[in-house]
C-alpha cells in the first residue's frame, strides 16, 4: 500500500512569556491534512543549528513543503529593501530557515506551495524583491483586510477581489476559470518578480498574486492569498492543495521505489 506523504509546514519564532516557541497556524496543519491528504510535520526555524547539508539531508525526509503565512514580513536586506518602518514585525530566525530552505527544495524537485509570506518567500529567495507597503505605490489598491476591532475572522478573510488568471499556467491546468474572487489580507507584494518566476494571477490593480517556476522539477507555486482558509468550501482553493498533494504522493512513490531498489 502507498503511504501518506510527510509534508513540511514551515514555522514562525515567536517569543510567548519567557519563551521561544516555533509555532504554525491551525488552518494550515488541517489542509495539509484533509485537503492535500498527507502527515503534516511542523519545521522549526532554527537555521542557526543547521548547516546547507543538514538541509539537503532534512529535505531527503520530506515528500513536499508548505510556506505559511505569518505575521512578519521578510527583513528587507534580503532583497536590498530600504529599511522598515520602526513598528515592522519581523522573524529573523524564519528568514534565516526558509530562504535558503526554499531555494533548496526548488532545486531538488521537492513540491512546494507557497502562501502570503511563503509566496513572498519564493519571490525573495529566488532573487526578487516586495514593495514593503502596498497601498502606498500606485496604481495598487489597498489589499489589507479591514482592521475593525471584534471583527470575525471570517470577515477577514471573505472574498475581497476579483483575481485574473492567466492562460496557459499552473493554475489554469488546474481548471480555475479566468476570473475568480480571493481574500485579501497583505500589505506587501511583488516589486520585482524573480528570474525563472511566471506569473501566475493577477489582481485587478495589476499587483501579481500568484506565481510558479518556470521549467521546475516538481510543482512550486506561489499564491498571495490565503487558500487554506475553510478549504473545502472553495473549489479553486482546494484544487490548490489537491494539486499540490497529488505532487507529493508522487514524490513520496518515487522515494519509496528507490528505497526498495537500493534495499
Amino acid at each position: 500500500m502507498s503511504r501518506l506523504p510527510l509534508i513540511g509546514i514551515t514555522a514562525c519564532s515567536r517569543q510567548i512569556g519567557l519563551h521561544a516557541y516555533h509555532i504554525s497556524g491551525d488552518e494550515y496543519v488541517q489542509a495539509v491534512a484533509s485537503a492535500a491528504q498527507g502527515v503534516p510535520v511542523i519545521l522549526p526555524s532554527m537555521a542557526q543549528l543547521l548547516s546547507p547539508s543538514d538541509i539537503l539531508d532534512g529535505l531527503d525526509g520530506l515528500d513536499g513543503i508548505l510556506f505559511t503565512g505569518s505575521p512578519s514580513n521578510i527583513e528587507p536586506f534580503h532583497y536590498q529593501g530600504p529599511a522598515s518602518a520602526p513598528d515592522t514585525a519581523h522573524d529573523s530566525a524564519r528568514d534565516a530557515a526558509t530562504l535558503p530552505l526554499l531555494n533548496a527544495a526548488v532545486e531538488a524537485g521537492v513540491p512546494v506551495l507557497g502562501i502570503c509570506r511563503g509566496f513572498q518567500e519564493m519571490n525573495v529567495a529566488l532573487g526578487g524583491s516586495l514593495h514593503q507597503n502596498v497601498h502606498d505605490v500606485q496604481p495598487f489598491m489597498d489589499h489589507r483586510h479591514d482592521d475593525e476591532p471584534g471583527q470575525p475572522l471570517d470577515a477577514w478573510y471573505a472574498p475581497a477581489h476579483d483575481l485574473h488568471v492567466q492562460a496557459g499556467g499552473v493554475l489554469a491546468n488546474l481548471g480555475l476559470p479566468q476570473q475568480i474572487q480571493v481574500n485579501s489580507i497583505h500589505a506587501q507584494g511583488v516589486e520585482r518578480l524573480a528570474p525563472g518566476l511566471r506569473v501566475e494571477a493577477l489582481a485587478p490593480d495589476g499587483l501579481v498574486e500568484a506565481i510558479s517556476v518556470e521549467g521546475g522539477k516538481a510543482f512550486a507555486l506561489g499564491v498571495q492569498w490565503h487558500p487554506e482558509w475553510q478549504v473545502s468550501c472553495n473549489p479553486h482553493y482546494l484544487a490548490i492543495f489537491q494539486a499540490f498533494g497529488d505532487a507529493c504522493r508522487k514524490r513520496a512513490k518515487q522515494r519509496d521505489a528507490e528505497a526498495s531498489h537500493n534495499a
